[in-house]
């Protein structure tokens, strides 16, 4: 038996975003975001008992995070409910949410909690033993830092391939910095009128215990998000000799967690915040590239989806995407021919930051509420991820009242 998945509406929360080292860095990721679903689920208003199975994606190991989703759940107070923990770097939500679709339509389960979590801040420092090394030593890693540096298959920093594929498309820093400056417009427009874009998913001011229990932090919204004019990008020097990829052009990493169900269809009406209003989930993809080319992935993945949900591009309303690097949109354009305009119309990771395993979700709500906003329509959300790899899904959005 199979049947479509769909996401209630409303039934989603996300953390402000915070900056590396910045307001978030003093919680463990998975205790922070037991806390946030609990406090979303009551919100919501969801039973205990119609959650029947839960999904966790994290990247970033904290203390314990070995029981991974059967701890998160329990902390939230459900410890009948069980599942897996995943982690595919960038591509961690993506994966989540086809996970629980995937559930639902073989009748698996009726309805998934779909939590993503991660706190790039204080990344653990491992010691891997090894008796046989010399004098009897082994190798050390820092996971976030050393892996942001190096991938060890195609042996490229994060950055380097953002330069490789920009040499491939002849991508200039100028072009790069265009891409910026709408981004960061589009992101703007989504703090007018007092963050009234982002007070549909987001509790806005954000109250968290400060560190060691001593009061606390306040995030009025995003922390860590830099203004970008054309004057101060372009003081900037590319962050490799001879390269065109500055720190105005890329993301930067950050904390945060987000979180939605994923339930059939009777289950997501009786969810719903408003019953008018229908999230259909049609098709997901992935893809991989040859190596050193990451910011190339979102491309074929997308038409991988596309083609899942039985649709071309030219079907698609908005897209969001996980863009770590400026260069990540300009050839997803060039590729796709779909306007520069249309996609990430309130915001994006390459301005609010990157915290791993919940950047695709809140990329994912922020691509419903904006087709909610016009009334409807299709959407794809697609990102690349570490190893050369992308993930992409389409949706659809219904409003009755249309």
């Amino acid at each position: 038996m199979t049947q479509p998945a769909e996401i209630p509406y409303g039934s989603w929360w996300c953390t402000p975003f915070a900056k590396w080292q910045g307001g978030l860095s003093h919680l463990h990721a998975l205790k922070f975001a037991a806390a946030t679903a609990r406090a979303a689920l009551d919100r919501i208003g969801l039973p205990a008992e119609a959650i029947d199975l839960g999904v966790l994606g994290t990247t970033v190991p904290q203390e314990a995070s070995f029981y991974g989703l059967p701890w998160l759940t329990g902390m939230m107070g459900l410890p009948g409910v069980a599942g897996p923990t995943v982690a595919q770097a960038c591509a961690t939500s993506a994966r989540c949410l086809s996970l629980a679709a995937g559930a639902v339509a073989t009748g698996e389960a009726r309805c998934v909690l779909v939590v993503a979590a991660d706190r790039t801040s204080n990344g653990p420092h491992l010691y891997h033993p090894d008796p046989h090394g010399p004098g009897g030593t082994g190798a050390k890693e820092d996971w976030v830092l050393d892996n942001f540096g190096r991938d060890p298959f195609a042996d490229a920093a994060m950055v380097q391939t953002a330069e490789n594929v920009a040499r491939r498309y002849d991508i200039g820093t100028a072009e790069q910095h265009a891409m910026v400056l709408l981004r960061d417009a589009q992101y703007r427009s989504a703090l007018a009128h007092d963050h009234a874009f982002q007070r549909r998913y987001m509790t806005l001011p954000f109250r968290v215990p400060g560190p060691r229990g001593k009061g606390e932090v306040v995030l009025a919204g995003d922390e860590g998000v830099t203004a970008s004019t054309a004057e101060g990008l372009g003081r900037l020097r590319p962050v490799l000799p001879g390269g065109t990829v500055t720190f105005g052009g890329q993301t930067h990493p950050a904390d945060g967690n987000a979180g939605l169900l994923v339930a059939d269809a009777a289950r997501a009406a009786e969810l719903s915040r408003d019953r008018a209003i229908r999230v259909r989930l049609l098709g997901f993809g992935q893809a991989r590239v040859e190596p050193g080319h990451m910011p190339m992935a979102p491309v074929p993945a997308a038409r991988r989806a596309l083609d899942a949900a039985g649709i071309g591009i030219c079907d698609v309303d908005a897209v969001t995407t996980h863009n770590p690097f400026a260069v990540n949109d300009i050839v997803f354009v060039r590729d796709t021919g779909f306007p520069a305009g249309r996609m990430n119309q309130r915001g994006c990771s390459l301005i609010w930051g990157h915290p791993q395993g919940p950047t695709g979700l809140r990329a994912t709500i922020e691509l419903i509420e904006t087709l909610a906003e016009r009334g409807g329509g299709i959407g794809l959300f697609a990102g690349c991820a570490a190893g050369d790899t992308g993930m992409a899904l389409v949706l659809r959005v219904e409003d009755a009242r249309r």
